[in-house]
């Protein structure tokens, strides 16, 4: 494998204001894009599917792109094509707000958009070299700059409107796509065929714990779907929707940092297992409460539901694949969780939305991460027997 240091790159300086920026951007879109639909008119259904789209293309493209990166050694040119495109089809959504052209953008996009986060993750790890679990001090940045943008924009659009946030995506996107080529052309060694890291994912193990990881994001599927318009139904305003998201950043943001620490004294299996009894524990929560301070309480628990899952998940992958395959290995994790997962997650709960509510969308939310920890759990206490 390359070594990052040989090119005079640190992966804390050149890598960090990738995450920054990406994270950035997603502290606008998560929180604010659905109510932004909200606001001009769309259903419940119709937010569903905008949400979905978005995500189902990460189900198939990044899968296409990663496994095109790794077969021609092509990471960092796939890369910033991929950034500089999408942001100039994001940019068409300053000009509609017709539903059926923002769907067609949203598809277009996420064509585009959807590989970033795996390549970034697989160059991240192949940067770190031996330092692979010093991964959450790189991605802690894009924690950081989410709790700056929630709660900053939180408050401009209650003083403006929230329309801002489309020309505030687009700023992001611009300026990550500038920096893309900063990104050293870090990959894998050739020699090792990328067949067997394909093989590799028909192993039992590797199947149950995707099988677990798509459950867990589709229970997410209310929170990022729903949870801001859950909270404006209350009453609450958007200063304080923009806080709460902050808030479950800052919880993220402790536990990334002291992330090669935790690491050092327990398995990555059973972080993994801990983090579904968190999620079960927080949608549950948020399934009774309406007291700003126990809804404050459960966006704590996101260092675990998001931090500790997102790490433990990252590392459980780059432990099981090849080196040849890395990209498409991330690839396949990001598709089956946060594409096939959040998918099937926002379609639920945008069916659902008007007939049961939030706040019973959130019960079944937790039942689904009970289903997912207990999956993993028996695999588990199966292979140890």
């Amino acid at each position: 494998m390359a070594d990052i240091k040989k090119h005079n790159y640190s992966p804390f300086f050149v890598l960090g204001p990738q995450y920054f920026l990406y994270f950035g951007v997603l502290g606008i879109f998560l929180p604010y894009f659905n109510l932004y639909c909200y606001h001009i008119g769309f259903s419940g259904f119709q937010i569903g599917i905008l949400s979905a789209v978005r995500t189902v293309s990460t189900i198939v493209f990044p899968l296409l792109w990663g496994a095109a990166a790794d077969r021609f050694q092509m990471r960092r040119s796939i890369y910033i094509f991929c950034n500089g495109i999408s942001s100039v089809i994001w940019a068409c959504l300053l000009y509609t707000i017709d539903f059926n052209a923002m769907l067609v953008i949203c598809i277009v996009y996420g064509i585009f958009y959807s590989p970033v986060i795996s390549f970034l993750e697989a160059i991240t790890m192949d940067a770190l070299g031996r330092k692979k679990k010093q991964y959450g001090r790189i991605r802690v940045w894009g924690s950081i700059n989410f709790v700056i943008i929630v709660v900053v924009l939180g408050r401009l659009i209650d003083i403006y409107s929230i329309e801002i946030i489309i020309l505030m995506i687009l700023i992001g996107s611009l300026l990550q796509a500038m920096l893309s080529f900063r990104i050293p052309d870090v990959a894998a060694e050739k020699g090792t065929p990328f067949i067997p890291g394909i093989r590799r994912f028909l192993k039992p193990r590797l199947i149950i714990f995707l099988g677990g990881a798509f459950l867990m994001l589709l229970s997410h599927g209310t929170y990022y779907g729903f949870f801001s318009i859950h909270l404006e139904n209350f009453g609450y305003d958007k200063t304080f929707i923009g806080f709460t998201w902050a808030l479950a950043s800052v919880a993220e943001i402790l536990v990334m940092i002291k992330s090669d620490a935790l690491f050092k004294y327990t398995s990555i299996e059973k972080i993994l297992i801990f983090s579904f009894v968190a999620a079960a524990c927080r949608w549950g929560v948020l399934f009774f409460a309406e007291s700003p301070w126990v809804i404050l309480f459960s966006q704590g628990l996101h260092a675990f539901t998001y931090g500790t899952f997102h790490i433990a998940s990252i590392l459980y992958i780059d432990k099981l694949i090849p080196a040849r395959a890395k990209t498409f290995g991330q690839a396949v994790n990001n598709a089956v969780s946060y594409g096939l997962g959040l998918t099937a997650g926002f379609m639920l709960n945008g069916v659902l939305f008007e007939q049961v509510g939030t706040s019973s969308l959130f019960l079944i939310s937790s039942m689904t991460a009970v289903l997912g920890g207990g999956l993993l759990a028996v695999s588990l206490i199966k292979r140890d027997t």
